[in-house]
């Protein structure tokens, strides 16, 4: 079958096939960084990157610095393995200053993780928000750095 017996249809379909892959190949040497590949399937200029940035967590240590007896009592609960940061928020800008405010947690930090949702593991104590006593906000039934007391 030669070119100019193809029906037209067919001729276009491949056309346009040929004209999709090049601009795809075309796209995809001019948008790919040259470091692409460096290591493995990761860009090696995002090393130097990620590098530059300037660290806003202040880490659990630094926490622990000025607030020792909290993180006393955080060593023997349920919430031990749980970064301050993951509940207050950023810190860095609080250790640098400490008169800068840090976040106070609410209902809808404690949700985040134990509210319901059937994907998360079974040993993660989970409540349906709607039937858990939510006349009063979590606090004031449980005290965060060891939930299973009593304020």
């Amino acid at each position: 079958m030669s070119w100019l017996k193809m029906p037209p249809q067919i001729f276009r379909l491949v056309l346009l096939t040929l004209a999709i892959v090049s601009s795809y190949l075309v796209a995809r040497w001019l948008l790919t960084p040259s470091s692409f590949g460096q290591y493995a399937f990761y860009r090696g200029d995002s090393l130097v990157e990620h590098m530059s940035h300037t660290p806003v967590f202040a880490g659990r240590k630094a926490c622990s610095e000025c607030h020792d007896d909290i993180d006393e009592k955080l060593s023997k609960a349920e919430h031990k393995t749980i970064s301050c940061e993951s509940c207050h928020g950023v810190g860095q800008p609080h250790v640098d200053n400490p008169d800068e405010k840090i976040a106070k947690p609410g209902d809808n930090l404690c949700l985040r993780c134990h509210a319901y949702n059937p994907s998360r593991p079974t040993w993660l104590k989970q409540i349906d928000p709607k039937d858990h006593y939510r006349d009063e906000k979590c606090v004031g039934c449980h005290v965060p750095h060891q939930p299973n007391e009593v304020p």
